[in-house]
């Protein structure tokens, strides 16, 4: 059974719902999808550990945040992951990340 849910503002941050393609030619914010979903191309092999410290590196370039503001709550090894991003509001992610759309 899939069960439907929806982000909202928390009181320490955000949180930002990712799909991760591995073995790009570059790390790059490629697309949103129909739900909310933010496709995201990463440069990096596909392997787990390495994959996931190169995607952490591009979000907090991208949002202007240190590292250690962002940490995978969900789906560590799968393509779909969820990122908490402390300290930031929802809105302000979604204006650093549609700046950064290629």
């Amino acid at each position: 059974m899939t069960r439907n849910f929806d982000l909202h503002n928390g009181r320490h941050g955000s949180a930002l719902a990712l799909r991760v393609t591995p073995r790009a030619s570059r790390n790059q914010i490629v697309g949103v999808l129909n739900d909310g979903t933010v496709k995201v191309h990463i440069a990096s092999e596909a392997s787990d550990d390495g994959l996931n410290s190169e995607l952490i590196a591009f979000l907090a370039d991208v949002l202007g945040t240190p590292k250690s503001r962002l940490e995978i709550v969900a789906g560590i090894t799968g393509r779909d992951k969820i990122i908490s991003v402390l300290d930031m509001d929802v809105d302000t992610v979604n204006q650093r990340v549609i700046a950064h759309l290629d």
